[in-house]
């Protein structure tokens, strides 16, 4: 899907790549990067490919552009777009393109101190209130949420002819790891807040930089958070603690025994729905008997995003990696869930793991016929992955990939793999 705003259409004589980035096209510019259209072209004024990204606020195209060897270094007459713009429109993608590492160096230390300093102004301060400051613009103040990146999103307001995005918090909270400067637990917290969403920038980068400390002192205030009475503050600590054993890549794994302890006995006791699906989403990530056994109770929960989870955090850990008796009956039940999405999930945790249950791989062939394309999909994918010449008919049947679901050409080319081993090829 493309980012920019109309269709990409080169003027006369202009490279198609240039008209591309300067819309800010993201399907265009990574077909013709594709084919081998040259990253540093510029346009007829000598302004490369990645600066006009940037000045179009195209993020995406402007890191496509890099990854495929863009130097950030060359610029046109007019120079490049200075960080502090990028600041002030409050997009923490764009500037994390601009501190790339290939990029970063010609920042001085009190240039990013500066920019430190914006990007608290405005967070501090509110997107509105400074949009009305600079503008002088009165009326009401426009807001729409849109994606910022891959990952989280973020909310755009606009006044007066000026469109600003209220990233500010994340892009304060990437500038001081890039400065070094360690910012305390209550106040990376409090952005966090500032934003109650865990699909806003600010909450994730907070919870994200937490995180990555994965020391003592982190890991006690965010368990803290536990008891706390307000259902966002123990959604913050469920967060951090899960991401920091999730992270925890070292051999001592310190953090293992202790989340898996915490999580089991929150599992038990929470009531916030959005606390709780995090809760057992972080037990999922424990593969074994306890969380297996805290996961259970909460697989016939009303609500589909905790049915959800449990599906998804269900596995297949004893050994030889087959599930339990009880696994087993719940995942069946969830591949015969009233929503489609709880389908899905449990039928790719069936299909990941090596149990070869008859009764498991019935419910994967019953899925064919699902009013559900993705749920379709996915139980091609299980029965080839099993073995299970059934996968063929329901791939046969999709017929190929379909463009806006990107999982499925990995899902139906399983049956095609299938077949190669079936044939003895």
């Amino acid at each position: 899907m493309s980012t920019g705003a109309g269709t990409s259409g080169a003027a006369d004589g202009e490279l198609p790549l240039v008209a591309a980035a300067r819309d800010g096209d993201t399907d265009l510019v990574e077909r013709l990067l594709l084919e081998g259209s040259d990253a540093d072209v510029c346009d007829a004024r000598g302004t490369p490919a990645f600066w006009l990204a940037v000045g179009a606020r195209a993020a995406t195209v402007a890191q496509m552009l890099l990854d495929h060897g863009a130097d950030p270094r060359r610029f046109g007459p007019d120079g490049p777009l200075p960080l502090r713009a990028a600041v002030d429109w409050g997009s923490p993608a764009l500037v994390e393109v601009l501190l790339d590492n290939r990029a970063r160096g010609r920042y001085r230390e009190q240039e990013l101190l500066e920019m430190r300093d914006l990007a608290r102004h405005w967070h501090e301060t509110g997107v509105e209130a400074e949009l009305r400051r600079r503008t002088g613009a009165e009326g009401s103040v426009g807001r729409t949420r849109v994606q910022d990146d891959e990952f989280y999103s973020v909310h755009e307001f606009s006044l007066g002819g000026m469109a600003v995005r209220d990233g500010h918090a994340a892009i304060l909270t990437r500038l001081e790891e890039i400065l070094r400067i360690r910012v305390g637990f209550e106040e990376l917290m409090g952005r966090a807040l500032a934003h109650p969403d865990q699909d806003h920038t600010a909450w994730g980068s907070a919870a994200i930089l937490l995180a990555h400390r994965r020391d003592e002192e982190t890991w006690t205030a965010a368990a803290a958070l536990r008891a706390h009475p307000d259902p966002a503050r123990r959604l913050f600590g469920a967060e951090v603690l899960r991401l920091t054993h999730l992270f925890d890549d070292s051999d001592e794994d310190a953090f293992a025994g202790p989340a898996l302890d915490i999580f089991t006995d929150w599992s038990a006791e929470e009531t916030d729905l959005a606390v709780l699906t995090e809760v057992l989403v972080a037990l999922g990530e424990h593969p074994g008997p306890r969380a297996e056994a805290a996961l259970l109770p909460h697989a016939g929960h009303p609500d589909a995003r905790v049915r959800r989870a449990v599906a998804q955090g269900l596995s297949a850990w004893s050994s030889p990696p087959v599930f339990s008796g009880a696994a087993r009956a719940a995942l069946r039940d969830l591949m015969a869930d009233k929503e489609a999405v709880v389908r899905e999930y449990a039928c790719l945790t069936v299909a990941d793991a090596r149990d070869r249950d008859p009764a498991l791989a019935d419910a994967l062939a019953a899925l064919l016929d699902d009013t559900d394309r993705r749920v379709q999909a996915v139980a091609v994918y299980g029965l080839a992955l099993h073995d299970d010449e059934r996968c063929v008919a329901g791939a046969r049947r999709l017929g190929p990939p379909h463009p806006e679901h990107p999982d499925e050409e990995r899902y139906l080319d399983a049956a095609w793999r299938y077949e190669w081993r079936r044939d003895g090829r």
